[in-house]
């Protein structure tokens, strides 16, 4: 049998068929259209999703449920988005909303998207075999999903998990959510370009601009990372500062959970060995975190379409 996993951004939606193997047969995507209102999110759902089967060759009669990752604090119970910024949804019934526009009767369970990317990874990537395993993603913020007892852990409010906003540094650096001093504020790749972006402003001689032609908003990890492996000194800076509070933020966590695994995912993870070393370092020398396996996470962008197929379990 086959699942239909979702995965919802403010940008796209993603749907994916995936096998009892956790293999992904086949995929569509298409925008998301913000603005938009809940009612059409879910047809559009709906319509990806079919084009996915359609372009599969398999029929609903193959289909065991459909999965949904979603931005935001979401209350899986109930199938609910309680509030996502990014889509403007506020106590939206997604589930039920995507339930009834389907042509057949399927099941539709509901998760964060970071909790489904996680459990994905969790389930078919590298925190495979594991009974506790945390993946934490690097992105324009900083996302994660936590995994306690082979199972996803999202608290007593729907809202655990939420590993970005976590205060790393008292009255620090404002943080979207409204809070200051986030770990998302320092560990995000949003953070990186802006310290790069400050540390170009300082040293007019740095690398930094010539790879990215003159104009700072050009500027992306990737460019950073260059130019700290051509040796530039601003770029190497600023890398070991974002490194080490990533580890800070890492080193919290298996403090906490005590996880057999911690992945680190997004796309700053292309950098591979040149990000996981430092960190690996920073967490060997704690004392309470050097007992947990840091690794790059597998499955990339997959991951959550891989997760939010499973959710019936």
């Amino acid at each position: 049998m086959y699942r239909i996993g979702v995965d919802l951004g403010g940008t796209k939606i993603a749907a994916g068929i995936v096998s009892d193997a956790c293999e992904i047969i086949c995929k569509e995507t298409v925008p998301t259209g913000m603005p938009c209102s809940p009612e059409d999110i879910a047809e559009k759902i709906v319509g990806v999703a079919e084009a996915a089967l359609k372009k599969s060759g398999l029929s609903w009669d193959d289909i065991v449920s459909v999965g949904i990752g979603s931005p935001g604090l979401i209350d899986a119970t109930r199938g609910v988005v309680k509030f996502a910024g990014n889509l403007d949804f506020r106590d939206v019934p997604l589930s039920k909303l995507v339930e009834e526009k389907l042509s057949v009767k399927k099941a539709v369970f509901l998760e964060n998207d970071a909790n489904a990317a996680a459990f994905g990874e969790y389930l078919a990537g590298s925190g495979r075999g594991t009974k506790n395993f945390i993946a934490v993603t690097l992105g324009t913020g900083v996302g994660g999903g936590i995994i306690v007892n082979e199972k996803l852990y999202s608290g007593s409010f729907h809202g655990g998990g939420e590993i970005g906003h976590m205060v790393t540094c008292v009255d620090g650096i404002p943080c979207g959510c409204g809070q200051k001093g986030c770990w998302e504020a320092y560990a995000s790749g949003t953070a990186l370009i802006r310290d790069a972006k400050l540390a170009m402003k300082r040293c007019p001689e740095s690398l930094l601009w010539e790879l990215c032609e003159g104009d700072s908003e050009n500027l992306c990890g990737k460019i950073i990372f260059e130019a700290m492996r051509r040796g530039d000194l601003s770029a190497a800076l600023v890398v070991n500062s974002y490194l080490k509070y990533v580890a800070m933020g890492i080193i919290n966590l298996i403090t906490v959970f005590q996880p057999e695994k911690v992945a680190i995912g997004g796309g700053i993870c292309a950098e591979g060995d040149t990000i996981l070393g430092p960190i690996k370092m920073y967490a060997k020398n704690s004392s309470c975190a050097n007992t947990s396996e840091i690794v790059i996470a597998e499955l990339k962008n997959d991951a959550g379409i891989i997760g939010a197929a499973f959710l019936c379990q």
